[in-house]
This record gives structure tokens, sequence and C-alpha cells, in this order.
């Protein structure tokens, strides 16, 4: 299923991963291990938040993806599932 991966990250810890290089390995890590099709960076709120989409295939990969956004960076997450348009225009087909 596609998903859409929010993660809004501590400022003080992320802060300190910028400072030690680790942020930007965690998100090569992560990347490398999703393979999104797209991936977002920005500032939410006041705190870094990236967004990556994704497809997840079981859902008991959830605490593998999100235990080093929680650990290292205290980040709130959230999985939303997401649909592209040929996700919506198959969708909208069978309502006919």
């Amino acid at each position: 299923m596609r998903m859409l991966l929010k993660a809004c990250m501590d400022t003080e810890k992320a802060n300190e991963a910028v400072r030690n290089g680790t942020l930007d390995k965690l998100i090569h890590e992560v990347a490398q291990q999703l393979k999104p099709e797209a991936a977002y960076f920005t500032a939410e709120n006041g705190r870094r938040t990236a967004f990556m989409v994704f497809d997840m295939q079981d859902s008991s990969t959830m605490p593998m993806i999100s235990e080093p956004f929680f650990q290292d960076l205290g980040a709130d997450i959230t999985y939303t599932p997401v649909m592209n348009m040929d996700d919506v225009e198959r969708g909208l087909s069978q309502l006919r």
C-alpha cells in the first residue's frame, strides 16, 4: 500500500544530529530502506519535517522505520495511506 510517512523532528535533537552528522546518515538510511517514490523536506510549525511516499508491503515494518526517528530525533510520526492519480481514477471507475 502506498503510504505517506510524515516525521516532525524535535528541534533540539535534530540540531544535535545536524552538528554531529547523524541527521544526514539517518535520512539516507531510511531512504535506502524505503526506496520512496518521493521525498520532501521542509519546516512545519517551526520543526524540521520529512515527507516520504513509499510502498508499505507489511505493517510490521513500521517499528523498523519509526524507531530511528523516535529515538534519535524525538520525532512525531504519522503514516497515511495515499493514492496517486492512477489510483484515484481506478477507484472512481469502480463507482460507475
